[in-house]
């Protein structure tokens, strides 16, 4: 399709993206901020190799929640660089989360997938959304 006729799917898993990216970043705030109040919350084995103090993990959710949110909301207003930051974001919490698995490990999975379908949704059908609202 012409981006003069966006199509209605894609603009809806755009759209998709940009909500599940406030939803997770959302979440992963409130994750971190867990960890930050309260470090015995979430405890692991001795053998994990990427081994941080829970606190600095919090931190990290903390600061990638802040901008998947954000990028959440350059997405719904049809910014490139809000689709650009989302999708690095995406990728950012991606890892995060796989790295933060041995904490919350069905947590972390759910997060994991929602990231894959926000990362193929805006490199899909980001453009769609920018047609649109233009």
């Amino acid at each position: 399709m012409s981006e003069e006729n966006p199509s209605g799917w894609a603009v809806g898993w755009a759209s998709f993206a940009a909500f599940m990216l406030f939803v997770a970043g959302t979440l992963q705030f409130f994750s971190g901020l867990a960890a930050i109040l309260n470090d015995g919350y979430f405890v692991i084995g001795s053998d994990y190799a990427f081994k941080f103090n829970v606190t600095t993990w919090g931190w990290i959710h903390v600061i990638i929640g802040i901008v998947v949110f954000c990028s959440g909301l350059g997405i719904l207003k049809g910014h490139v660089l809000g689709r650009t930051v989302g999708v690095f974001a995406a990728c950012a919490s991606l890892l995060a989360n796989f790295l933060w698995l041995p904490y919350q490990p069905v947590w972390s999975t759910v997060i994991i997938a929602v990231c894959v379908a926000v990362i193929w949704a805006l490199t899909a059908h980001g453009r769609d959304v920018e047609a649109m609202r233009g």
